[in-house]
């Protein structure tokens, strides 16, 4: 399912237009990207949860010449499913 094909099923499951559904959608992933942004978690009960960690500098190898390369430290977004979600798919 993609971003169109859910923007569809949200609309039909409301009753309201695409467009209303697309701008629902976008605003929920505006927010939880700006939460996640300052550094807050987010979450969902029984879907799941959101949040940002950090991943330190480590050394690393360039598979084509075997030569050791240097990864910069970053922070990465992780998410953890919901007791729900997780017995829905199993």
């Amino acid at each position: 399912m993609n971003k169109s094909d859910l923007i569809e099923a949200m609309a039909a499951d409301a009753g309201v237009t695409k467009a209303a559904a697309k701008k629902a959608l976008e605003s929920f992933l505006g927010n939880v990207q700006g939460s996640l942004k300052k550094g807050n978690r987010v979450s969902l009960v029984g879907f799941g949860s959101w949040s940002v960690s950090k991943r330190a500098a480590r050394e690393g190898r360039n598979p084509q010449t075997g030569k050791t390369i240097k990864i910069a430290a970053k922070k990465v977004v992780k998410f953890k499913a919901g007791s729900e979600l997780q017995s829905s798919v199993n």
